[in-house]
C-alpha cells in the first residue's frame, strides 16, 4: 500500500502522506533516540495530493511525525506504530522481521467457530497482550475456537473500550508492541484458536484526529453519523479513502495474520458509490484469503439487518460471512428479565413469540421492521448469538452483565441457548465462570471532552435507579480498573460449575452440531408456543436429521402439553421437576435437547 512510511530493500525509507489541503508538508524524524533535535526533510508534492519524502538513513527505529504548512505536526495516519499515542512521535517497523511459529496455520472453516469476545485492556491485571495469552489455553480447553479483540487502533489516551482509535494501523500502546500483537495471534494459532478483530470504519475518535486540518476530505460534507460527521466513502476524493480502509482491512489480514474481522455499527456508514465500501472490503478480503489458502472471516454489526449481506448468490459465498445478532439478544434478554426500556420495548410486547422467530428465522426486525410471514429465512448459521457483549453489558448505567439481573439457574438457560442452537454462538468475557465483575464505560479523556463525555452519561442515564449509587465516571481510573476481570472467581465452586456447563455443552455442540452445520435448511424450522415462557423448537438438516429443543423460560413449572418428541435425547438442563398433582412438567428455567440422525 502506498500510506505510512516502507522500509526500502536497497536502505532508507520512504514516507507518504496523503494531505490535499496542504500548502507544504515536512518529515520531522530522530533515528532512535528518544529525546533530541528532530531532523526536518521537506516533502515533495505528487499529483492527487500526496507528499513524498525519502530518508536514506532512517531504519526500523526511526520515530517520525509529520509537519503541515510548517507549524501543525501531527500523527502518520497510517503509521504502524505509535509509541506515545497519537500526539507523539510515530515509529517506522520491519514488518517481516517477526518470524511465525505457525506460518503453516490456516484457519477454521465459519461453522467451527465458537466466539469469545475480550477486551485486552480489562481482560487480565495487567491488560497487555502477553498476559491476555496466557489464559488462552483455558480458553482452547473449555472449547472456544474463536477470540474476538475488541478494537485496538490507536487512541488518545491510556484506556478506553477502543472504538475511539485515530491510528487504524497502530495497535494501541498501552497494550505491548506490534510484535507482542503477533506474539499473541501466534500463541493462539498454536492452540487452534481463531483470533477476530473488531474494526471501525464509520468515524474516527474526537481526540488526536488531525485530518480536518489537511486532509478534510476524509469526512463527508453532506452525510453525518452518531459521532460526528461520517466518512466520504462516496464523494468527491473518496477513493483515495476508500483505499485507505481497504488497506487496512488486508493489513490486519495480512501482517497480523488474523482470521478475520468484525465491522462495527456498518449501519453508520453511508455510501452511494459503487461498489459499495463493504463489497469492495469483501472482495478484497476474499481474493487475499483465496490466495493465502487461508479461512478468512467477515462479520458485521449492523441494526438495519439488511439481509443482502449475508445471502448467498446461487454457487457463490456470502459477502458477508455472519452478523452479530442484537433481535436474538433482545429477544432473549426482555423474556428474562421484563426490561422494556429504550430499544427494548419493542421485544417488550411477545418477547417469547419474537425470540421463536429469531430461533427459526434469523431476525424477528428484518431491514429494521417487525417480519412478517413473506419475509424469507436466512441460513442461521449467519446469525452470532450472544446472551451479552460489550454494548449490551457496557452501554447500561452500572455495566450489569444477565447473570446480575436474573436468577441463576436463567443465566445458565440463556448461556446454553446461545451454545445449542444452530447460530455460531459467542460468550462475553467472564461470562464462561460468572464473572461479578461489570463491564463499565471508560474512556481517558481530558478538559472539555472529559466534561461533555460526563455529562453526556448523566443526561443519558438520568433515568438510572438512585439506589444504585452515583452513576460511574467514565473518565475515573477507577471506573477502569472495577471492569476488570477477577480470575480467582474462575476457581471458586460457582465458578468451576459454571465453566464446567459450558465445556459440556461445547461437547455437545461438537459432537452433534458443527459436523452437520453445512446440512442445515435455510427454511422449514418449526417453533410453537407451550404456555407463558415455553418454546418447543425444531431445526431440519437436508439430509434427514432434526434437532429439537423444549424449554421453559420461566420461574414456574410449566405443565406438558405436547407428546415427547422422537429421538436421541442429548442433554437436559434441571429437567426434573413436576407440576402440582404430579402432572408432567417443565421444570422453571429448564431445557431438554433431542435428535433425531441423520437418514443412512
Amino acid at each position: 500500500m502506498r500510506f505510512g512510511a516502507r522500509l526500502r530493500a536497497d536502505g532508507g525509507v520512504d514516507f507518504n502522506l496523503w494531505a490535499p489541503q496542504a500548502r507544504s508538508a515536512a518529515v520531522l524524524y530522530r533515528h532512535g533516540a528518544e529525546e533530541g533535535q528532530l531532523d526536518c526533510l521537506q516533502a515533495t508534492s505528487e499529483p492527487g495530493g500526496w507528499w513524498h519524502a525519502h530518508i536514506e538513513d532512517a531504519t526500523a527505529h526511526t520515530r517520525y511525525q509529520w509537519q503541515i504548512n510548517d507549524s501543525l505536526r501531527v500523527p502518520d495516519p497510517a503509521a504502524r506504530e505509535a509509541p506515545h499515542g497519537p500526539h507523539g512521535l510515530c515509529r517506522v517497523t520491519e514488518p517481516s522481521r517477526y518470524s511465525w511459529h505457525r506460518p503453516d496455520w490456516r484457519g477454521l472453516a465459519w461453522e467451527e467457530l465458537v466466539f469469545y469476545e475480550l477486551h485486552i485492556g480489562t481482560f487480565t491485571p495487567a491488560g497487555t497482550y502477553e498476559a491476555a495469552a496466557a489464559e488462552l489455553p483455558r480458553l482452547a480447553d473449555l472449547g472456544f475456537t474463536a477470540i474476538e479483540l475488541m478494537p485496538l487502533a490507536t487512541f488518545g489516551g491510556q484506556w478506553g473500550w477502543g472504538y475511539d482509535g485515530v491510528l487504524p494501523f497502530a495497535p494501541h500502546p498501552a497494550y505491548g508492541t506490534p510484535d507482542d500483537l503477533k506474539r499473541f495471534v501466534d500463541a493462539a494459532h498454536a492452540l487452534g484458536l481463531c483470533v477476530f478483530l473488531d474494526v471501525v470504519y464509520n468515524h474516527f475518535g474526537p481526540d488526536g484526529n488531525y485530518l480536518h486540518a489537511y486532509a478534510p476530505t476524509f469526512f463527508s460534507a453532506t452525510n453525518d453519523s452518531p459521532w460526528g460527521p461520517a466518512i466520504n466513502f462516496d464523494g468527491e476524493g473518496s477513493a483515495t479513502v476508500r483505499e485507505f480502509f481497504v488497506h487496512n482491512a488486508l493489513y490486519w489480514i495480512e501482517e497480523f495474520r488474523m482470521d478475520g474481522l468484525r465491522l462495527d455499527a456498518v449501519h453508520a456508514i453511508v455510501d452511494d458509490g459503487r461498489p459499495h465500501i463493504l463489497q469492495a472490503i469483501s472482495d478484497a478480503v476474499r481474493v487475499s484469503a483465496q490466495s493465502a489458502g487461508r479461512h478468512v472471516h467477515l462479520v458485521l454489526e449492523n441494526e438495519k439487518n439488511q439481509t443482502a449481506w449475508l445471502r448467498a448468490p446461487e454457487g457463490a459465498s456470502p459477502i458477508y460471512d455472519g452478523q452479530w445478532n442484537d433481535d436474538f439478544h433482545h429477544a432473549l434478554h426482555v423474556a428474562l428479565t421484563g426490561e422494556s426500556h429504550t430499544y427494548y420495548a419493542k421485544f417488550a410486547r411477545d418477547p417469547m413469540t419474537l425470540l421463536a422467530r429469531v430461533m427459526t428465522h434469523g431476525f424477528a426486525f428484518p431491514h429494521g421492521r417487525l417480519a412478517t410471514d413473506s419475509d424469507p429465512p436466512l441460513a442461521l448459521t449467519a446469525m452470532v448469538n450472544f446472551l451479552g457483549n460489550h454494548d449490551q453489558v457496557g452501554n447500561r448505567a452500572f455495566g450489569e452483565r444477565l447473570a446480575h439481573l436474573v436468577p441463576e439457574p436463567a443465566a445458565e438457560l440463556a448461556l446454553l441457548l446461545v451454545l445449542l442452537t444452530p447460530a455460531i454462538p459467542m460468550v462475553f468475557m467472564g461470562d464462561e465462570f460468572g464473572a461479578s465483575t461489570p463491564f463499565l464505560y471508560f474512556a481517558h479523556w481530558e478538559g472539555e471532552l472529559r466534561d461533555a463525555v460526563r455529562a453526556g452519561r448523566q443526561n443519558e442515564f438520568s433515568h438510572a435507579q438512585p439506589e444504585k449509587g452515583a452513576l460511574p465516571d467514565p473518565c475515573d481510573a477507577a471506573t477502569w480498573t472495577a471492569s476488570r476481570l477477577h480470575w480467582e472467581e474462575s476457581e471458586l465452586p460457582d465458578g468451576r460449575a459454571r465453566c464446567a456447563l459450558l465445556q459440556r455443552a461445547l461437547e455437545v455442540r461438537r459432537e452433534w452440531l458443527t459436523p452437520q452445520a453445512r446440512h442445515l435448511a435455510t427454511g422449514g424450522h418449526t417453533a410453537e408456543r407451550v404456555g407463558a415462557h415455553g418454546l418447543r423448537v425444531v431445526w431440519t438438516y437436508r439430509h434427514g436429521m432434526r434437532w429439537c429443543l423444549e424449554a421453559n423460560l420461566g420461574p414456574k413449572p410449566l405443565i406438558i402439553t405436547l407428546p415427547p418428541p422422537s429421538g436421541v435425547p442429548v442433554l437436559e438442563h434441571r429437567w426434573d421437576a413436576q407440576a402440582p398433582g404430579a402432572q408432567p412438567a417443565w421444570a422453571p428455567w429448564s431445557a431438554r435437547w433431542t435428535c433425531t440422525p441423520a437418514h443412512p
